[in-house]
């Protein structure tokens, strides 16, 4: 009776000491909780659950559930101690980064902390029964990351721990509410530019295919109707009709020396195996009779070009540049079709002329057509094919000409008849000028006045008219040693050294001129000539598209430097504009491959790219040459 009634008085006491200690351990906790490494929350910031302390965390929660988690219950079924704003501080700094943090900051959350459980007695509302769950579990899949969380009414709805509904109110009054939010998903990474020219970076591989036979797809364009099947077509009268093919293929050498031009294509493209598998099977789809090729690297010529193009029924014939250089230029063609007359190398250097001191060279041969036996007696002009790669810099003009003068002497000298007047020429390769540029409109129109002209002006690559010192080019423009007159012709006139006629042409036509040497050419001022009367295949311009032709994309720049000239009789303009037309003339242009623009370049990833192995286009063209008889 007496040990009855001494616990109904002492029962008040312990739950009294109970509820003590309990405010006390929250208290204590909350304390330990806020020497956290985590800055303090100035502004709404989601906190991150992450770093090298998360199993210390994870020990404190649990630590909190075993010793007071059940005493705190029991104790709010009696009376409110605790809100739920607490309840949601102490678990979001619970998954917070404990660590080491200056007194002032301990004290200030410690602070803070007591003054929401005086704020708590008032507060006539149980804990909240989630804190009886199980820990939560380890979030896999995206990290968590500190993202700023705007205060706005409209994000009240962010992912925050599942602590109870809270009116956008209480958690905007409340700062020691922690706002979780996911850090957002890494954006998708844009597709890499198509051509980064300016970053010059690295571009890998396209995700997919790109159709590049339907982008870099080049229309023929038929000037005339079919051929027979014996290559004549009838007409006005039978022709003999062939295609001819000039292209810069890109030596290795070359493209590894400027390796920064073509950072914009896969290494695997740009390996020469890979490239000369897609070059000989460009060689086989257009089927040339007539290839004339610029920058072809020697070894690679012996050991593999040569062997394939006489495996697919070409005799060829190259020429290395001059100096150290290991590229040239070569020329075949098809025996079945052409018989060789004459093959004339040419070196533009000269030793001792600083005007020609560069390692260029040009190809230059005579050729027979040959006409089916059937037809009788009839003949066919000669043909002469010249190819050429002129120098590249931008800034010396004078180069240029003075390369492009050899050259018109040599295809003068090969071409010409014993009445003076040529045969059909075809002169072709990589110019390194811009249409409509001085060194264009020579070849085109037979002069040109260069007398004081800059020498970056001459090609038209490149505008050096904001440069102080400017070469300009002076009269004479070559010394006489050199032995060519300003209308681009040799001093004596030198026919082929072979001297096989061809069937039923005239006995005259390749006779040697016996005369004396020829009196020196007076030197014109400040003016160069020719009379090959030469125009061009391509007209420069894509009229369905409204924008230039171009052959070349230096770093991402479309141009054309490469043409196929052929000689046409000229014939007077009426119209006054000073501009000269043309009309065929034995060489009559049947056909060509049209060019592309430089916005579909640009669509195929530029040049070269896995379709074309070249930095160039190739330039394809169908002539026809009038048959007649003796």
């Amino acid at each position: 009776m007496i040990a009855s009634f001494l616990c109904y008085l002492l029962l008040p006491v312990a739950r009294l000491f109970r509820a003590i200690s309990d405010a006390f351990f929250t208290c204590r906790k909350n304390a330990l909780l806020a020497k956290s490494s985590s800055p303090q929350v100035e502004g709404n910031f989601a906190m991150a659950p992450r770093g090298p302390d998360q199993e210390e965390c994870e020990g404190l929660l649990q630590q909190w559930r075993e010793e007071g988690s059940s005493q705190v219950l029991s104790t709010l079924s009696e009376g409110p101690l605790a809100d739920k704003r607490l309840a949601q501080s102490s678990l979001a700094f619970l998954m917070d980064n404990p660590g080491e943090q200056d007194a002032a900051s301990e004290d200030k959350w410690s602070s803070r902390q007591l003054s929401d459980l005086r704020a708590a007695e008032n507060v006539d509302q149980h804990f909240p029964e989630v804190l009886g769950e199980e820990p939560l579990p380890e979030v896999e899949g995206p990290l968590w990351a500190a993202v700023p969380m705007p205060t706005g009414p409209q994000y009240a709805d962010c992912a925050v721990l599942p602590m109870g509904a809270l009116s956008a109110e209480q958690w905007e009054e409340d700062p020691a509410v922690v706002a979780w939010s996911i850090a957002p998903e890494p954006l998708p990474q844009e597709e890499t530019p198509i051509w980064p020219f300016e970053g010059l970076e690295q571009l890998q591989p396209p995700p997919m295919e790109i159709p590049y036979h339907e982008i870099l797809w080049r229309e023929w364009e038929d000037f005339s109707t079919q051929p027979d099947a014996q290559g004549l077509e009838a007409g006005d009268g039978p022709q003999f009709q062939f295609t001819l093919m000039s292209y810069n293929i890109l030596a290795q050498d070359l493209m590894q020396q400027s390796s920064e031009l073509y950072l914009h294509c896969h290494p695997d493209i740009l390996n020469w195996n890979y490239r000369f598998a897609n070059l000989m099977q460009e060689f086989q789809h257009w089927d040339p009779d007539i290839l004339c090729l610029q920058e072809v690297q020697e070894d690679h010529y012996w050991e593999q070009l040569e062997p394939s193009l006489r495996m697919m029924g070409f005799t060829c014939f190259y020429k290395r540049r001059t100096g150290c250089k290991t590229d040239g230029c070569a020329v075949c063609y098809k025996p079945t079709r052409f018989r060789l007359l004459c093959a004339s190398p040419v070196e533009y250097f000269r030793p001792g002329l600083e005007l020609l001191n560069r390692d260029n060279v040009g190809l230059v041969l005579l050729l027979q057509p040959l006409v089916p036996e059937g037809l009788g007696q009839v003949s066919v002009a000669p043909l002469c094919v010249a190819n050429t790669h002129v120098l590249y810099n931008p800034r010396r003009g004078d180069v240029k000409l003075a390369q492009m003068a050899i050259l018109l002497a040599e295809v003068d000298k090969v071409a010409r008849l014993s009445d003076g007047s040529h045969c059909p020429i075809i002169l072709c390769g990589d110019l390194n000028s811009v249409p409509d540029s001085p060194l264009y409109n020579f070849i085109r129109d037979g002069e040109l006045q260069y007398n004081g002209m800059p020498a970056w002006k001459v090609s038209g690559q490149e505008d050096f008219s904001h440069q102080l010192y400017q070469r300009k080019l002076q009269a004479p423009l070559w010394p006489s040693s050199l032995g060519i007159t300003d209308c681009c012709r040799y001093v004596t006139s030198c026919h082929p050294k072979t001297r096989e006629r061809p069937a039923g042409w005239a006995e005259s036509v390749l006779e040697e001129d016996t005369s004396e040497l020829e009196p020196v050419f007076p030197r014109t001022v400040g003016t160069i000539q020719h009379c090959l009367h030469l125009t061009s295949v391509y007209t420069h311009f894509l009229p369905q598209h409204g924008c230039p032709e171009v052959t070349t994309m230096p770093l991402g720049l479309g141009t054309t430097v490469d043409y196929i000239f052929f000689s046409a009789e000229s014939c007077e303009n009426d119209n006054r504009t000073g501009d000269r037309l043309d009309r065929d003339g034995t060489l009559k242009l049947l056909g060509r491959l049209s060019l592309l623009s430089e916005e579909i370049l640009w669509a195929a990833n530029g040049l070269p790219n896995p379709f074309c192995s070249s930095d160039h286009l190739c330039l394809l063209a169908s002539f026809g040459m009038d048959v007649t008889a003796p």
